[in-house]
C-alpha cells in the first residue's frame, strides 16, 4: 500500500475558511455592496481631498443639514447608532477634517509649530474614545443585544483596549507634518509609516469587531481598507487625512441610515465565536507591541525625543514620502538633519 497525504489547502479555501471563522455566510450581493461601499469611500475621499469645494460641501454644509433635519430622528436612543460613542465619533471625525482643511489651505496656520500638535491630538482622542468603549464593553458582562447590536464581553475587550493605548502612545513625528506642493495641498505626515498604519488597522478592526461586531464587515474591513489603499497607492504620507475623510463620510452615512449595517439585506453578522474575538484582539495586541518595541529601540539607539523629533528619518520609506511631497518651506524647517540632506540629494 502506498501512503497518501492530503494535498495542502488551496489559497482560496484557506481565505474562505478565515472569513467564515470571522463572519457568518456572506451572500454575493453583500460582497457586491461591500465593494460599492469601498469604491464610494475611496472616490469621495478623492473628491474631498483634491477640491476645496468638495471638503466644504461634505464636511460643513452636509453635516449642518443632517444635524438639524436627519440625525435627531435616525440616530435616536432606540437606534444602533444612537449611543454616545456614535455622536461623539461623527463630530470628532468632522472636527479633524475641518482642522486639517485649515492647516492645508491657510499657509500661515501651517507655519505655526504648535498647530501641528492638532492632528496628533485629534487622532489620539479618536483612539482613546474607542479604547474607553472597549473597556466599557468588557466591564458590562454582555452576552446579547446591547444598544441595538450583539455584544459578547470577554478578555478580548481588555486586550484590545491595551493595544489601542499602545497605538496611541506610539504616535510620533507630528512636528514634521507639512503640506504637499501639488494642487491637492495634502497634509503629509512622513513619520506615520506602514507598520504603524497596519498596527492601527488591526487594532481598529478588532475594536469594531468587539464593540459593534455586526457592523464590522463594512465599518471595520471596508472602512479601514478605504483609507489604507490611498495611503499606500494613491497619496502616500497622507494616511491621517484619508482616515479622517473616510471615517467622517461613513459615520454620517450610518447615522442617517443605521439599518444598512444591521437590518438590511446587505447586513453581515459575525460568527459570534469567542475564539475569533480572542484571536483578532491578540493579533492587534502583538502587532502594536512590536511597533512599540521597534520605536523604543529607535529612540534609544539614536537618542531621540519622541515628543519633538521625527523618529524614522533614516528609513527609505520616510525619504520616499518626503521626496514625493516635499513642501516649499521644508528648506527652512529644523525637523531633522536627514530631511535637509535628502533635499540636497533630490
Amino acid at each position: 500500500m502506498y501512503e497518501t497525504t492530503a494535498p495542502p489547502p488551496r489559497f482560496g479555501a484557506l481565505t474562505e475558511g478565515v472569513i467564515m471563522f470571522i463572519f457568518e455566510s456572506i451572500p454575493w450581493y453583500s460582497w457586491l455592496m461591500w465593494f460599492v461601499v469601498l469604491g464610494a469611500l475611496i472616490g469621495l475621499n478623492e473628491v474631498t481631498r483634491r477640491w476645496k469645494w468638495g471638503g466644504i460641501a461634505f464636511f460643513i454644509i452636509l453635516p449642518i443639514i443632517l444635524t438639524i433635519f436627519v440625525w435627531p430622528t435616525t440616530a435616536g436612543g432606540d437606534s444602533s447608532t444612537g449611543t454616545w460613542f456614535h455622536w461623539v465619533k461623527v463630530y470628532s471625525a468632522l472636527a479633524g477634517c475641518l482642522g486639517f482643511m485649515l492647516i492645508r489651505y491657510f499657509p500661515k496656520v501651517a507655519k505655526i509649530k504648535w498647530v501641528l500638535i492638532f492632528p496628533a491630538a485629534i487622532l489620539a482622542i479618536n483612539i482613546l474614545e474607542a479604547c474607553i468603549r472597549d473597556f466599557e464593553v468588557g466591564a458590562m458582562g454582555a452576552d446579547g443585544i446591547v444598544d441595538g447590536v450583539y455584544m459578547l464581553s470577554g478578555p478580548w475587550n481588555w486586550m484590545n483596549g491595551i493595544a489601542g493605548l499602545i497605538n496611541l502612545i506610539t504616535i510620533c513625528g507630528w512636528f514634521g507634518i507639512f503640506i504637499s506642493r501639488d494642487k491637492a495641498k495634502d497634509m503629509i505626515w512622513p513619520d506615520m509609516l506602514w507598520f504603524w498604519i497596519i498596527a492601527y488597522d488591526l487594532w481598529n478592526f478588532a475594536y469594531v469587531y468587539n464593540a459593534v461586531g455586526d457592523h464590522s464587515f463594512y465599518a471595520g474591513a471596508a472602512l479601514l481598507i478605504a483609507c489604507t489603499i490611498p495611503a499606500f497607492f494613491i497619496k502616500r504620507g497622507a494616511w491621517l487625512q484619508h482616515r479622517a475623510h473616510t471615517l467622517a463620510l461613513w459615520m454620517m452615512f450610518t447615522m442617517a441610515f443605521p439599518a444598512f449595517v444591521s437590518d438590511s439585506m446587505f447586513a453581515v453578522e459575525t460568527s459570534r465565536n469567542p475564539a475569533a474575538l480572542f484571536v483578532i484582539s491578540a493579533l492587534a495586541l502583538v502587532a502594536n507591541v512590536a511597533v512599540l518595541i521597534f520605536q523604543l529601540f529607535t529612540i534609544i539607539k539614536f537618542r531621540l525625543n519622541p515628543l519633538k523629533d521625527e523618529l524614522y528619518t533614516r528609513l527609505p520609506q520616510f525619504k520616499e514620502v518626503v521626496a514625493a511631497n516635499e513642501s516649499a518651506d521644508a528648506k527652512d524647517s529644523d525637523v531633522s538633519a536627514e530631511l535637509r540632506d535628502l533635499k540636497k540629494v533630490v
